[in-house]
């Protein structure tokens, strides 16, 4: 079928057209407030790290180019950073160690510009390691940590109930964790069958939030959730615009 006859293209130009300010964008947050995404994930993590920052160790599942993870630095002795994408990891790991990479950035069209991604001052390489894995089945020797983040990662992976449900081993008794998403359940990624939010059960809405609350229940005490809005460029004249909801979790002693 054309993009342009399904249902859902239709009333997305319906509210785009017709719709009222509380349809179209019902947050109070702009654009420009979601700005700097994975720093103000990893400080609102920080928020409950252990006071004494020599012993506090951060695990960053999903953590892309590492930006979050080089951020988990500032209160963090030891930082580990996992992510699926080998070519995410190899970028991570060249700012690592040489403190910045230079990518193209599409412009219009064919046509791009460079630009260099540069470590910010303040942060530390030497206590990051980067490593590729697979979020549904961390090895066994990651060991526990303090704070455990998990950043737009869950609608993406293909069994989010496993990753869920292994938090409580590689996070230690009394660590927090903060998981992040935008709840964009797609079957280009997951299964329907495990999606843990968005479609319905006995004639009622279920909602990604109240999952989890069911799958860390046994190990994990619900803290608190906030909106936590992020901006992604695609070009010089589109952005995405999302707003994710973050979660933070303790772990039972």
């Amino acid at each position: 079928m054309n993009y342009y006859e399904t249902d859902r293209i239709i009333s997305e130009y319906l509210v785009f057209h017709y719709g009222k300010r509380s349809e179209i964008l019902p947050f109070a947050e702009r654009p420009i407030a979601s700005l700097n995404f994975p720093k103000r994930c990893a400080d609102l993590l920080l928020e409950y790290a252990p006071a004494e920052p020599a012993a506090v160790s951060a695990l960053d599942i999903g953590c892309a180019v590492g930006r979050s993870s080089f951020e988990l630095t500032r209160r963090c002795h030891t930082v580990v950073g996992i992510d699926y994408s080998r070519r995410f990891i190899d970028a991570a790991e060249a700012i690592r160690r040489d403190g910045s990479v230079t990518c193209k950035l599409v412009e219009e069209g064919d046509i791009c510009r460079s630009m260099t991604g540069v470590l910010p001052e303040g942060l530390s390489a030497e206590n990051v390691r980067f490593q590729h894995g697979d979020a549904c089945e961390l090895p066994d020797t990651l060991g526990a940590f303090d704070l455990v983040l998990l950043a737009n990662l869950i609608d993406r992976l293909r069994e989010p109930h496993r990753c869920v449900q292994s938090l409580h081993a590689v996070v230690k008794p009394g660590g927090h964790t903060l998981i992040t998403s935008p709840y964009t359940w797609s079957e280009a990624f997951t299964p329907k069958c495990n999606w843990l939010g968005g479609f319905e059960r006995d004639g009622r809405p279920v909602r990604t939030l109240e999952t989890l609350k069911d799958l860390l229940s046994d190990s994990f005490d619900f803290v608190a959730c906030c909106d936590l809005p992020f901006l992604i460029r695609e070009h010089a004249r589109k952005f995405q615009w999302s707003v994710a909801q973050g979660s933070i979790w303790t772990r039972r002693d």
